[in-house]
């Protein structure tokens, strides 16, 4: 692994216009969706992170010919010859989404060989709402080890209930529904932006989908499906930390392309903060001018349309220079507050107390070396870097790799001072607190 790091360096405000890359949490669902049709399709509006990387990978060694343009953002996979049910080990633990191939293997080939998914450390996230819904669709499920197969010689529809609304599960059993005959409705389902855009492509590949109240997925399946043209849409996450990045700095930035009608619940926080949001016609756009004096606010992540846990972190971090107390409940992974600990190295003033965060804003906060456990704890120490006085080194950058293309370009285009640095640039009694990354 790389030991390159990130530098962050205090910044001024930021000020400008930007445009977000396709969202991350829904271009790796729809590149696993790309096996459901024989032929080949085309998405656009891709972004070029190491997760993209890592899932065209993964349809490759399934049989697909993929190509990924970056000067264009357009990945092109065909299918035809897709003939091959197994993943390696290897691949599955790269990255948590390659669990996403299960339910598109057990419909086209009635078998799906793979290993338990790796990831972030951000909780244990297990899989059993995929498996045991699954098993009610006919599949058997065995297990040796880190290894898992299902197979199904006919799966069944039928009425499926989530305990709790899943996001994997909820797309893993979708895109098994669409082509199991019959009727399959999907109770307490997940309802994300990324779920809908899913929903979308598969319905342009010729699958019948409906959403009822409450929460419920209906699928009529059908015997085959098309290969299409499909745009990502834009990361609503990646839009959220270039606003809260704005907002820590005291800045002026328009995000063009992002959804407001996305970003709800966040974006009434940012202005119970104080800053000013100003969005376009139609939701299209949002432009956030900074107060210099920002106030506390508390909130509980949740399931959409509640507060996303995704925007957990960085939120948290402009709220360390908010005037007052803050609380933050994190509702939705167990262990996704790992960031409080770098951002006490700076000087945060966090308690915690279970899944409760207490923040106490402080004056200023100091560069520091500090490790990302996450994707979303990198951002946050980025944007907690962009304020903190003196230079900030974060290692763990494969976390930032996997989840953002190239933001720290955009930051630059800004006014943000990030760059990547070798450790060799680091002075060396920078170096005595850096800790290896596990």
């Amino acid at each position: 692994m790389s030991d390159t790091m990130l530098r962050i360096e205090r910044s001024g405000a930021l000020t400008g216009s930007v445009e977000v890359a396709g969202a991350k949490n829904a271009v790796l669902v729809i590149i696993a969706s790309l096996l459901l049709p024989r032929g080949k399709s085309v998405l656009t509006n891709v972004p070029c992170s190491d997760d993209v990387g890592q899932m065209m990978q993964l349809l490759t060694a399934l049989g697909a010919e993929v190509s990924f343009d970056k000067e264009t953002h357009t990945l092109t996979a065909d299918t035809s010859m897709v003939c091959r049910s197994a993943v390696s080990a290897e691949l599955m633990k790269k990255m948590r989404a390659s669990v996403l191939v299960m339910g598109p293997l057990l419909a086209l080939m009635r078998k799906a060989e793979i290993a338990l998914p790796g990831g972030c450390v951000i909780g244990s996230r297990p899989i059993d709402l995929h498996l045991k819904n699954f098993k009610k669709m006919g599949a058997v499920i065995t297990m040796d080890g880190e290894s898992l197969t299902a197979s199904a010689e006919n799966l069944h529809a039928t009425t499926l209930v989530l305990d709790y609304p899943s996001v994997g599960a909820t797309e893993n059993i979708l895109m098994a529904a669409v082509l199991t005959p019959g009727t399959t409705r999907l109770v307490n389902a997940a309802l994300e932006p990324e779920v809908m855009d899913l929903v979308c492509i598969l319905k342009k590949m010729g699958a019948s989908i409906t959403i009822e109240a409450p929460a419920t997925i209906r699928v009529e399946g059908v015997t085959e499906l098309q290969a299409v043209h499909h745009e990502i849409m834009p990361d609503r996450l990646e839009a959220g930390s270039l606003l809260l990045a704005a907002a820590i700095t005291g800045g002026d930035v328009h995000v063009v392309n992002a959804h407001a009608y996305d970003m709800d619940v966040f974006l009434l926080k940012l202005e119970e903060m104080g800053h000013t949001i100003i969005v376009g016609e139609g939701g299209r756009g949002i432009r956030l001018l900074a107060t210099q004096n920002p106030k506390a606010v508390s909130f509980k992540t949740s399931p959409y349309p509640g507060f996303p846990t995704d925007l957990q972190a960085p939120t948290m971090a402009a709220l360390c220079l908010a005037e007052g107390v803050s609380v933050v409940e994190e509702l939705v992974f167990e262990n996704r507050l790992v960031h409080v600990r770098e951002l006490q190295k700076m000087g945060a003033q966090i308690s915690v107390d279970g899944n409760k965060a207490t923040i106490t804003g402080v004056d200023a906060l100091f560069g520091a070396n500090v490790i990302a456990s996450d994707i979303r704890a990198s951002c946050a120490l980025v944007i907690a870097g962009m304020v903190a006085k003196g230079v900030t080194h974060m290692s763990g950058i494969h976390h930032w790799k996997r989840g953002y293309d190239a933001l720290e370009v955009k930051l630059r285009a800004l006014g943000g001072h990030v760059e990547y640095v070798e450790p060799s640039c680091v002075l060396p009694q920078d170096l005595t607190t850096i800790q290896p990354v596990k």
